[in-house]
């Protein structure tokens, strides 16, 4: 009983600290106070922390501005503690692989904005141009996180991650998207100097920040929070979003496949038969219907909860099994959650029942859709997300018949 106090005492200390560095409080008195009333620290306390912040009150924006501050108050603590010893095969294994890859790269950077001096300005665009397409795998990275991790956590009521690191990883992208355009426009030594400071300097220190948040605090405390089950889904999810930066090992590749062999046979399709209103359809049939439809479709039962996806062969938008069950709120980045939340309100009230969006985004033109969905009665039952690429859609001119078939 005596320990746990302890435990808990020690929280409320680190959560006085942080809030007085909320208040104005110098990182040098925060470092002190640290090493004299707390000392040594575990990454899962750190973010419990974070998490109990949110449940108390501060809004995940003022933490995610913090964020950096607290990483390097508790840096020296966590450089104490060791990491788990894991299996080539385990997913954070892979990552932290995947993160060596991106060192290399922001390493390669930092060289060039260091020593830029020596390029002709031509080649210097081309060298930072080169290894900048590169990083432009982050976003496979940061997907695993967002759309197979933090669901994870979110089963064991851990939200801080999705509500803050998300946040971050989309700063980052929108830093890379800011260097990458930037790179494109210099001419002159004296703007390669001011993108040098201005644009690249600020996204090498981001890009790796990032990899100390998730190595020496996410991924240890996933560690703690995660089941041996969940990190077998999680690399079978893995699958669908595939490796930023590196190949996947051998071992990986032999484990997915003892996997496979050991999924226990479910009931045969056609044996299961479903019955409308207006005809009857068995499973197999069923499914292949909605997975041929020239759409992709997400429900999202009356409670906010992802329950069905469609599988066409070409979806646009990621999706995994991990996010069933999961609250279509944490589905979205955090400067999204609003404008979701208002939609989502305006179908219960009933004052809309559609919403309809377009994008361009990885070279399509695409349509997204959200409808109420309502029983005969008109009561809510949930929303139903279409999406579509429509480019070939807008080329459309003219006439073509079905007596013009061939």
């Amino acid at each position: 009983m005596a320990e746990e106090f302890g435990k808990e005492q020690k929280k409320d200390i680190m959560k006085d600290i942080i809030r007085k560095l909320h208040e104005g409080l110098s990182l040098e008195q925060a470092k002190n106070r640290f090493e004299k009333e707390i000392g040594n620290v575990t990454s899962t306390e750190i973010a419990e922390i974070e998490q109990g912040l949110m449940n108390e009150g501060i809004s995940p924006d003022e933490i995610k501005k913090f964020c950096n501050v607290h990483a390097l108050l508790f840096q020296s603590a966590l450089e104490k503690s060791m990491d788990k010893e894991e299996s080539p095969a385990h997913p954070v294994y892979l990552m932290r692989q995947d993160n060596r890859e991106i060192e290399r790269i922001t390493g390669a950077l930092k060289e060039l904005a260091q020593n830029g001096q020596k390029y002709r300005p031509a080649q210097f665009k081309q060298k930072v141009g080169e290894l900048l397409g590169k990083l432009k795998n982050l976003d496979i990275h940061y997907t695993w996180k967002e759309q197979i991790l933090f669901p994870y956590l979110e089963k064991y009521e851990f939200y801080g991650p999705s509500k803050v690191m998300w946040g971050k990883d989309d700063e980052v992208r929108a830093l890379l998207k800011q260097s990458l355009t930037g790179i494109e426009t210099l001419k002159e030594e004296k703007e390669l100097k001011e993108y040098v400071a201005k644009t690249l300097n600020p996204l090498i220190e981001e890009v790796n920040g990032m990899i100390f948040k998730e190595e020496k605090i996410l991924f240890p405390a996933s560690l703690e929070k995660l089941k041996v089950q969940d990190w077998v889904e999680v690399l079978k999810e893995t699958e669908n979003v595939g490796y930023g930066f590196i190949q996947k090992p051998k071992e990986t590749y032999s484990l997915i496949e003892e996997l496979r062999r050991a999924v226990t046979e479910e009931p045969k399709a056609e044996e299961q038969t479903i019955t409308l209103p207006t005809g009857s359809f068995k499973l197999e049939e069923l499914l292949g219907v909605l997975n041929t439809l020239p759409v992709d479709i997400t429900f999202i039962d009356r409670d906010d909860a992802v329950r069905y996806f469609s599988e066409g062969k070409e979806r646009i938008f990621l999706r995994t099994k991990s996010i069933i069950g999961r609250r279509v709120q944490n589905c979205h980045p955090p400067k999204s959650v609003d404008v979701v939340e208002k939609i989502l309100q305006s179908f219960k009230e009933g004052k809309r029942s559609s919403v309809d969006f377009w994008i361009l985004y990885q070279g399509k033109h695409v349509y997204i859709q959200y409808f109420a969905v309502r029983d005969r009665q008109g009561n809510y039952l949930g929303t139903l997300e279409v999406s579509q690429d429509i480019a070939g859609i807008k080329k459309i001119e003219g006439e073509k018949r079905l007596l013009d078939f061939s």
